[in-house]
């Protein structure tokens, strides 16, 4: 999977599951000030995601994410043995 497929998974979930604009969701988006997400909110992203996800995820890996482009510069090796 590439970081542009990951990019796009992640905004589907945003736009379908959080209702969000998915004019909003750019890479350089801030998950908090920008997007208005809180730490359950970011919780439930992973937990979406991982369905593509075939590694153990570390939640250490998630606590300096900031950005859109942070969560999948985090999850892209996670994901390299994923098919779509």
């Amino acid at each position: 999977m590439t970081k542009d497929e990951i990019y796009e998974k992640l905004k589907d979930i945003l736009v379908q599951e959080f209702e969000m604009d998915s004019a909003s969701i750019v890479p350089d988006a801030k998950l908090y000030d920008d997007l208005d997400l809180d730490s359950i909110d970011a919780v439930d992203i992973i937990v979406k995601m991982k369905q593509y996800i075939p590694e153990k995820i570390d939640p250490e890996q998630f606590k300096k994410v900031i950005t859109i482009q942070d969560v999948v510069e985090v999850i892209y090796p996670l994901v390299q043995n994923y098919k779509l």
